[in-house]
């Protein structure tokens, strides 16, 4: 196994170790994180219903600054959609990334201006 694979394998299973504890209800969808070497996304999600109720990306947006201002773009941004979606309570997924940092920053966001979790 080369280096890479090794990598994303090592991913894969701290997503799938934060997930086995999560599932996202009607009553508490799921905020899923993702960050990429240039955006951040953000989306909420009814598991039972395997649909996506709210959605926000840094792609194709003007956002200025650091990755870790993007991410409080996105939080912000993601908590204004969640309530025209009327989501007040999420639980938090923050998938293979440690909760510091970027992270920290797009959820604190989330918490100032409305979601719960």
């Amino acid at each position: 196994m080369d280096y890479l694979s090794h990598k994303r394998a090592n991913a894969e299973r701290r997503a799938h170790r934060v997930r086995t504890g999560l599932n996202g209800t009607s009553d508490r969808p799921r905020l899923s994180v993702h960050i990429s070497n240039l955006h951040v996304s953000a989306q909420i999600i009814d598991d039972s219903l395997g649909k996506t109720l709210a959605y926000a990306t840094t792609v194709g947006q003007k956002v200025e600054g650091n990755m870790t201002s993007k991410a409080t773009w996105v939080g912000k941004e993601i908590a204004l959609r969640a309530k025209k979606a009327k989501v007040k309570k999420v639980v938090f997924d923050k998938g293979e990334y440690k909760y510091h940092g970027r992270v920290k920053s797009l959820a604190s966001a989330a918490r100032e201006n409305g979601l719960e979790f």
